[in-house]
């Protein structure tokens, strides 16, 4: 306890001298979070490997390649970003002038997450620096390799008075929260975020949730039979390719017309194998189950003897290596715990509609998803989907290549979480937007003041509607 109060208290008297708000401070961060990136690329292979299984080429993708990145877009928009913005001022007010000025928080909080120990702990570090703040990032300690290493390497490129890593487990975090901070950043599960949401209320401290949930996947068979190949690569990808399933914006599970369940099932089938051979359990392309907590609880979702009877492929288990081979399902029940919770893991239910407009439906009736994917050339269908559905993101005709748009805000919405971040979207969720008017004694509009009369009546309800050719006869007395 009394290390994190120490951490804050540096972090806090380093934030109020002010150094942490001038624009070249942040830029020598950023610059210094790409140094950090380009000369660890190797470390940062060895100990995803070591804590997830990664391969390099899964690892840059989805890790090191999302940090540099965003880190480089950051460093090029920051004089952008920081700049005021005019506000316009009603007429009444003249002569007046308005600004919108972005300032940091102070200290905030981001808590890191084992499935993606860099990007998802790196990602809102750069957006939080690159608004002015001062950072303590809580390290995730289920990966415990790739937290060490952050603990260990950022120090030696950020400037530790202002950024601090702390490492430990539930103890840890559990003091951690007890402090005030003036943001908090989570990216987790949901009941870990009430947990979170509920001690910031005690300081009444801003949230930013980054939770997951049941993300499903939309097959529309007749609109795209003839590129269901396709299809099926870009599902496989979206579900075992980012940490084997263990992400909040992989696959959940698919909804697809019975005519073409057959079909799509076996072109699943195909690249499956393809991907990860016949004994994936054997490949490096595959990353592993983090640990036995989360690999008995997906074995607990295949006991159910109705889930366990609709395996149509895979299935088989490995408990010494805890391993689990790609699953796919098809139709288990819809009330099973496989269908009412996260999957979180290389298992894959389909689920056969009569008519995909059924899929809306089956999607309004769960909490909203942090994502929806749909595979459709169908225009009308896809601004049904658009107009009737909500979702923290929609995705045509591929999956999680959202997370990479630094354009585009990510984040959830309802269980699926709020807040969002990347790109901009990061520097506006760690920054407050203080509004800034000024007023000019140089004129002085009476009809503002009392006592009241019908012609000031008349004044105010004009100035408001800028209609400034009637204003000047009103004042001018040429218009009653």
């Amino acid at each position: 306890m009394e290390k994190v109060e120490e951490n804050l208290r540096e972090v806090r008297e380093t934030f109020r001298s002010g150094k942490t708000k001038s624009i070249a401070w942040r830029k020598s961060q950023l610059k210094a979070l790409i140094n950090l990136i380009t000369e660890n690329e190797a470390a940062m292979f060895d100990v995803l490997y070591q804590d997830l299984g990664k391969h390099p080429a899964e690892s840059y993708r989805d890790e090191i390649g999302v940090v540099s990145k965003s880190a480089k877009y950051a460093l090029s928009c920051i004089d952008k970003w920081v700049a005021p913005k005019k506000g316009h001022v009603p007429l009444l007010l003249f002569p007046a002038s308005a600004q919108v000025i972005p300032e940091p928080f102070g200290v905030v909080l981001v808590f890191g997450s084992w499935n993606f120990p860099f990007s998802l702990g790196l990602d809102p570090l750069i957006g939080a620096i690159s608004a002015g703040n001062c950072v303590i990032l809580k390290a995730a300690e289920l990966s415990p390799k790739c937290s060490s290493f952050l603990a260990q390497t950022i120090p030696k490129y950020l400037d530790s008075e202002a950024v601090k890593v702390i490492e430990g487990g539930i103890d840890v975090s559990e003091k951690i929260l007890q402090q005030k901070w003036d943001k908090i950043f989570f990216t987790g599960s949901q009941h870990v975020g009430r947990i979170v949401m509920t001690a910031a209320a005690k300081h009444l401290t801003p949230v930013v949730l980054e939770l997951g949930g049941k993300s499903p996947t939309i097959i529309d068979g007749d609109s795209v039979s003839s590129d269901m190949k396709v299809v099926a690569k870009r599902i496989v990808g979206g579900k075992w390719g980012p940490c084997c399933g263990q992400a909040c914006i992989s696959v959940d599970y698919l909804l697809v017309d019975e005519k073409s369940s057959a079909y799509l099932i076996d072109s699943l089938k195909r690249i499956v194998k393809k991907f990860y051979g016949e004994n994936p359990k054997e490949s490096t392309s595959i990353s592993k189950i983090v640990n036995k907590r989360n690999f008995d609880r997906l074995c607990n979702l295949l006991k159910d003897p109705l889930v366990e009877a609709s395996i149509v492929h895979g299935g088989s288990i490995d408990e010494e290596s805890m391993s689990i081979e790609p699953t796919i399902l098809l139709n288990p029940p819809l009330d099973s715990e496989i269908m009412t919770e996260e999957i979180f893991g290389p298992l894959l239910p389909v689920i056969t509609v009569k008519n995909i407009q059924e899929s809306i439906e089956i999607i309004n009736s769960k909490p909203k998803p942090l994502v929806i994917y749909a595979f459709t050339k169908d225009e009308s269908f896809k601004q049904q989907l658009v107009t009737q559905t909500s979702s923290g993101g929609l995705v045509f005709n591929d999956t999680m290549i959202q997370f990479v748009c630094d354009d585009l805000p990510f984040g959830g919405v309802g269980n699926s979480g709020f807040g969002r971040y990347h790109g901009k979207y990061s520097f506006d969720t760690f920054s407050h937007e203080k509004a800034v008017l000024q007023r000019s004694f140089l004129i002085e509009i009476e009809p503002r003041y009392p006592p009241w009369t019908d012609f000031k009546v008349e004044f105010i309800r004009t100035a408001y509607r800028f209609d400034y050719f009637k204003l000047i006869l009103l004042l001018l007395g040429l218009k009653k």
